[in-house]
Order: C-alpha cells, then structure tokens, then sequence
C-alpha cells in the first residue's frame, strides 16, 4: 500500500500524537519513513544566502530530528531524515518529489478563525497543491 511515508514534524507537541498514529501505519504497511522538520526562524530563512552559521534553532532542530529518528530506528522502523529550512508547504512538497513518497502524515492543531489564517497556511497549501495523499492527526494543544 504505501512505501515512504514523509512525517512533517514540526518539533512541538503535536508531534506526540502524530507519530504513535504514523507508527501503526507504518507497521501495517512496512513503509519506510521519512521525518522531515522545516526550520522556519530568521536565520534559517537567510541562512543560505547570507552564507549564516548555524543558529540555536536549526541546531536545536536538527538534534531533535536525530533523536526521534533514533528512537523509530530502535522499535525497527526503516527511517532517514531531512531538514530543511524556509517555507514548510513548499519543502514538504519539494521532498515529496525528491523523495518519491506515497503519504505525507502531519499534525492539524486545530486552529479557530483568525488563527487559521496565520497558523493553519501549512496545511491548506499541501492539501490543494499535493498529489498524494495527506494523513492528517488532530492534535490536542490544550
């Protein structure tokens, strides 16, 4: 059914309630996964194209990346990772491609109103631009 299954992990506590959930898939289906965290800060942004050290953030991310990858790598998941930084929808859809996945599993944190519009662009963008299939957890933020 489904090989890769990229994981947009956004390193807060909606990652908690989604990987328990991408794990079972994982399991029923034996597909391989691919975590992926953007880096969304100033210096992650401009890190590139002002030839930028790494900031607390994108090193703090990335540490994040290799834990988690480690612990689904213990429970004998098959697992890469990769980190991005700038504009999650577009490097969500940019390593789909790339990386020839079959699902893409995220957490919705339940925006209301207002909110939807700053927080909620992520998954709006994937979903009308992706041509696969999106695994969507709610994630309880209270």
């Amino acid at each position: 059914m489904f090989k890769k299954i990229l994981v947009a992990l956004d390193h807060s506590k909606a990652d908690t309630f989604l990987l328990p959930r991408v794990k079972e898939l994982a399991r029923l289906t034996g597909a391989e996964i691919l975590l992926l965290h953007v880096s969304t800060g100033w210096a992650a942004q401009w890190q590139e194209n002002l030839n930028l050290s790494d900031s607390q953030e994108i090193k703090e991310d990335r540490e994040y990346l290799e834990r988690v990858s480690a612990e689904l790598r213990g429970e004998n998941f098959q697992v890469t990772l990769r980190h991005e930084s700038g504009e999650p929808a577009r490097a969500i859809l940019k390593t789909v491609q790339a990386e020839h996945c079959d699902l893409i599993a995220m957490a919705t944190h339940g925006h209301r109103l207002i909110s939807d519009l700053i927080h909620g662009t992520t998954i709006t963008r994937v979903r009308h631009e992706s041509t696969i299939p999106l695994f969507l957890v709610r994630a309880e933020m209270n």
